[in-house]
């Protein structure tokens, strides 16, 4: 895992940067290939479960990924990045806790989890979120019980 750890912070510098909106951290992007340069593109590969950076055509970094599952299928085709957040939450999947944080329920599904009293809803973290679709995007992490998301790991 620690060998990948540059490509992974290049992929989720480059995944930022593609709607031109807010910094990310002088760590993350001093990490980025300067062997290239040119407009970033990322290819997914939904059969290598891989995520795949160029850059002027060049293939610069790479990152696993874990796809949607059944039911929640990762669209296919050419998609533009709609929206972007560093510190994304799931607003569906996460745990409910109460006001200390102490975690009441864990790996709650919001629309269908009772919430217990004096709790509330926290959501999963999706760091580095990249909304391509309504409802679907791409964000760093282990896999969560959310299916919508690639997650790159």
């Amino acid at each position: 895992m620690m060998n990948r750890l540059p490509q992974f912070c290049a992929l989720g510098a480059t995944l930022m940067a593609l709607s031109s909106c807010s910094t990310v951290n002088d760590l993350i992007t001093s990490n980025l290939p300067e062997s290239h340069s040119g407009r970033p593109t990322i290819v997914v590969s939904l059969r290598e479960q891989e995520a795949y950076l160029y850059r002027g055509g060049y293939r610069t970094a790479s990152s696993r990924i874990s796809s949607g599952r059944e039911g929640y299928r990762t669209p296919i085709g050419r998609f533009q990045v709609i929206r972007k957040d560093e510190d994304h939450r799931s607003s569906l999947y996460g745990d409910y806790v109460d006001d200390s944080g102490r975690v009441v329920k864990a790996n709650v599904d919001s629309r269908r989890d009772s919430r217990p009293p004096h709790s509330h809803f926290v959501g999963t973290p999706m760091p580095y979120f990249l909304e391509f679709s309504p409802g679907y995007g791409v964000a760093s992490g282990l896999p969560a019980r959310g299916a919508r998301i690639t997650r790159m790991h």
